[in-house]
């Protein structure tokens, strides 16, 4: 039976931690390692002690963000396959035993299950698909799959995806190590979300990421999973493996009103996710598209910015960032090449 490392990130998440450990302590999969990060903490932290102690508790002393959170962990971890849980996720109990099967194939590098979501205002599970894989098309726009439909069976079949959401992904250790990035650290500010960068290292040092710590958060997730693709693996969705997600921010509806959608989402998100979705996305592609300048991503970007310009002009401030980026971007580019 294979150890598999529980990461939980705990950012203000003292509502969410009852709920989520309990559903991760009754996992069928009984070879478990839990490892809570603290980047904030609302007394979330005493909760772990008083209730669980089997847990783990790792305090970096600092935001570190999603990436640089779950990179400590994975660090900190020592489990063959490594199993992510948003601290607003709550994982059905075979959840990680049907995840595990799909690695008895040595491409498999990462996994997820049927991702719904779960309101936590009325505590009730939804039958509202929040994930089943990530999906990508030519201008670099990555999706969930099935994100806002109905769940009626319609994704009741294991397949190959471009990615998994870091909501609950398992990985494989070795996959990670095969694609991880080193390099030494260059001076950076502490972690702002307003828009500063973050390394969970000092200057100078050599450091290893999995994850990567240039984008904060958002899309780092699909950057792993672009990454993993290079290097010839698979990434598998998997429909019996099923967790409830409470997510705070997704992706607008389509249909015929797409632009409507889009515009009324984007207004519900707050201007710090705005500029960290912005920025990632941008840096992802240039990381790891195959031809940077593609047609179908250059037009993307110039309706984008022209977006931007008209309704959501304060995302422009990430823009210094965006630029100071993109050089460490094609050096880990450079990097990259032997994957593929």
């Amino acid at each position: 039976m294979p150890k598999v490392s529980v990461i939980l990130i705990l950012y203000n998440s003292k509502k969410f931690i009852k709920p989520v450990m309990d559903a991760v302590l009754a996992q069928t999969h009984k070879d478990l390692e839990i490892i809570a990060v603290v980047n904030a903490d609302d007394g979330a932290k005493g909760i772990l002690q008083r209730n669980y102690p089997q847990a783990k508790i790792i305090e970096p002393g600092q935001n570190l963000g999603f990436a640089g959170g779950n990179n400590l962990g994975i660090k900190n971890s020592s489990g063959e396959f490594i199993q992510l849980v948003n601290p607003d996720l709550i994982l059905e109990p075979d959840y990680i035993e049907n995840l595990l099967k799909v690695f008895e194939n040595p491409q498999v590098a990462a996994a997820t299950g049927k991702l719904l979501r779960y309101d936590f205002e009325k505590n009730q599970k939804t039958n509202i698909i929040d994930s089943t894989g990530v999906v990508m098309s030519s201008s670099g726009r990555a999706r969930d799959r099935g994100q806002l439909e109905q769940d009626n069976g319609q994704y009741d079949y294991k397949r190959e995806v471009f990615g998994v959401s870091g909501a609950g992904p398992m990985y494989r250790r070795s996959a990670l190590e095969k694609v991880k990035y080193c390099g030494n650290n260059s001076p950076r500010p502490p972690l702002n979300l307003r828009g500063g960068e973050t390394a969970s290292g000092k200057a100078g040092e050599l450091y290893c990421e999995y994850f990567d710590e240039d984008f904060v958060a958002y899309w780092e997730d699909v950057d792993l999973s672009w990454r993993l693709n290079r290097a010839g693996f698979k990434n598998v969705y998997v429909p019996e493996a099923v967790a409830y997600h409470g997510r705070t921010a997704g992706q607008a509806k389509g249909g015929y009103l797409k632009i409507f959608n889009f515009i009324k989402h984007h207004s519900k998100l707050s201007p710090v996710v705005r500029r960290l979705n912005y920025k990632n996305h941008i840096l992802m592609y240039i990381k790891n598209a195959k031809f940077i300048f593609h047609p179908a991503f250059i037009l993307r970007e110039i309706a984008m910015l022209g977006y931007i310009i008209l309704l959501e002009m304060s995302t422009l401030k990430v823009l210094p960032q965006l630029l100071r980026q993109i050089p460490r971007m094609l050096k880990k580019r450079a990097a990259g090449t032997n994957l593929g």
